[in-house]
């Protein structure tokens, strides 16, 4: 079950896309398989059909694969686990992936946690990215608030506990480079979001 919902994992959105258009975003802008650098470089449509793709694998893998043990049980957070390192280093694709976040969403949607678990990780990054105008720095703050969330509001279970953990320090580590390249002042910026900017203008 664990090597299966790995496998399902390693089916890249980017990539069943990128066939239709003939395209392989890794080869462009940032080099990353995932959704934000489709964005970029692909348009809304094409970003968008990638992140549906990869939020499902995760939820199937989690939900269908790993389901029916009860809430933070072992199998369903290790089968989804194991669908984000899929997705990040993909079997399929020369282990050349995303960065996790789309998947781990579609984790999130299959648990039995509270319903303001994703609301709530969602506000945070968009509250960071309206600041900074920093996807990347988004993310890996929603990532290391992640584990605190459960922490407060998750009864404190063991297992989601490592879960929560184990995501975070995966989502730090696939953004190593935004991190770099954010200390190097040459992190790309998403400028039309920005409120501070707009409203110094």
């Amino acid at each position: 079950q664990i090597i299966l919902s790995y496998l399902i994992g390693s089916v890249s959105g980017s990539m069943v896309i990128g066939k239709f258009r003939k395209v392989d975003i890794r080869d462009m802008g940032s080099g990353n398989a995932g959704g934000t650098n489709a964005f970029r470089t692909q348009g809304a449509l094409f970003a968008l059909g990638v992140i549906t793709i990869d939020i499902f694998k995760g939820f199937a893998a989690t939900y269908y694969i790993g389901t029916g043990f009860g809430e933070g049980s072992s199998l369903s957070l290790i089968c989804g686990f194991a669908s984000v390192v899929g997705h990040i280093y993909p079997v399929y694709h020369q282990f050349k992936g995303g960065k996790g976040a789309g998947t781990l969403i579609g984790v999130l949607l299959a648990l039995p946690l509270s319903g303001m678990v994703i609301p709530t990780l969602i506000l945070i990054w968009l509250f960071i990215l309206v600041i900074t105008g920093y996807v990347g720095l988004g993310t890996i703050i929603t990532g290391i608030c992640f584990p605190l969330y459960l922490y407060l509001f998750s009864n404190q279970i063991p297992e989601l506990m490592i879960f929560g953990i184990l995501c975070s320090i995966l989502i730090i580590f696939t953004h190593r480079s935004n991190i770099i390249r954010m200390y190097k002042g040459e992190e790309n910026q998403f400028e039309k979001i920005m409120l501070f900017k707009k409203i110094l203008k």
